[in-house]
């Protein structure tokens, strides 16, 4: 009953901090903010579509850890410790001077007055957009956190060796459903993946395409620790477009990762096999259910009010 009520609570609180955001927030406090994020962006993903995918996995690998607060973008220093060396991060998390310089332009023209936390998910958005993907409004009034958690980055983003059900726990636990987590794996259809993330899939796994696995191998061989960081598309039609083609591949047996191609015919994945095969065939909805999802997922715990700081750059508390 106690641990009932505590997990009532919690949402409740949840539920209290989300209904603050409002696309509106900065209406009349920094009326420029939002061209000014899609400029830089806009640039950015022209001159490395990559990015648009990378400044998305940001956004994504900062909300599933400690909620949507930043944290994910502060440094380490000699006596604090960030979440960027853990293992999902490590030598792979990309974005952060694109933000830098977003932060530094909106300090600007609005000081101390947007989070670094909600340009973050305007950003994300942006790189969405900017890569031919839907749009939606997203919700600001986010703040900044003063603390990250090595040990969360660690635990809460997961893996690509996880299974359907390790999936659906994951998503759970962050108040999202089985729709959330097939349409969020959808931002694979852009970006790329480092062998060490796939290694075991091309190997080991039966559920792949054999020529699709063994195009792979020539770059990432065997042995771990060889070729570790050399990169592959996630997806392997259409990588600089955010389409549905992801889910099409998935059909192919050409999911890059074992996490990926789960959803279709893994040990229990008949919810997920089935909106594999809606956003295959109807891309309209794949795009309406991922923008749903991006504002739930921006939703997770955010700090709000006299809560966290605003911070004058993004890699250090004030």
């Amino acid at each position: 009953m106690a641990s009932s009520l505590s997990a009532l609570l919690l949402l409740c609180l949840a539920v209290s901090a989300s209904a603050q955001l409002s696309p509106k927030f900065y209406a009349r406090s920094c009326p420029k903010l939002l061209g000014t994020i899609k400029g830089v962006v806009t640039a950015a993903v022209r001159n490395e579509a990559r990015m648009g995918a990378s400044l998305l996995r940001l956004h994504f690998h900062d909300c599933f850890v400690q909620g949507c607060d930043a944290s994910v973008l502060l440094s380490d220093t000699a006596t604090f410790t960030g979440e960027q060396g853990a293992a999902p991060n490590n030598a792979s998390i990309r974005g952060m001077g694109v933000i830098d310089n977003i932060k530094a332009r909106v300090e600007a023209l609005c000081p101390q007055t947007v989070s670094c936390a909600d340009i973050l998910a305007v950003a994300a958005r942006d790189s969405v957009v900017a890569l031919g993907g839907p749009s939606w409004n997203v919700p600001l009034g986010r703040r900044d956190s003063t603390t990250a958690s090595l040990a969360l980055a660690n635990s809460d983003l997961p893996p690509p060796s996880f299974n359907v059900s390790d999936l659906i726990s994951n998503f759970a636990a962050k108040g999202l459903g089985v729709t959330d987590l097939v349409a969020l794996s959808g931002a694979h259809t852009i970006g790329q993946s480092q062998c060490k993330n796939f290694r075991d899939r091309i190997y080991n796994d039966s559920n792949i395409d054999t020529a699709f696995a063994a195009s792979l191998k020539g770059n990432c061989p065997r042995p771990t620790g060889s070729g570790d960081a050399n990169l592959a598309a996630l997806d392997t039609t259409t990588p600089t477009s955010f389409d549905n083609a992801y889910y099409r591949n998935l059909q192919s047996q050409k999911g890059l990762l074992h996490s990926d191609q789960v959803l279709l015919n893994g040990a229990g994945s008949r919810r997920t096999r089935t909106l594999v095969g809606t956003y295959a065939s109807t891309p309209s909805r794949f795009g309406r259910d991922f923008a749903v999802a991006m504002v739930k997922m921006g939703n997770i715990s955010p700090l709000t009010g006299s809560q966290g700081q605003i911070r004058r750059s993004c890699s250090r508390v004030n």
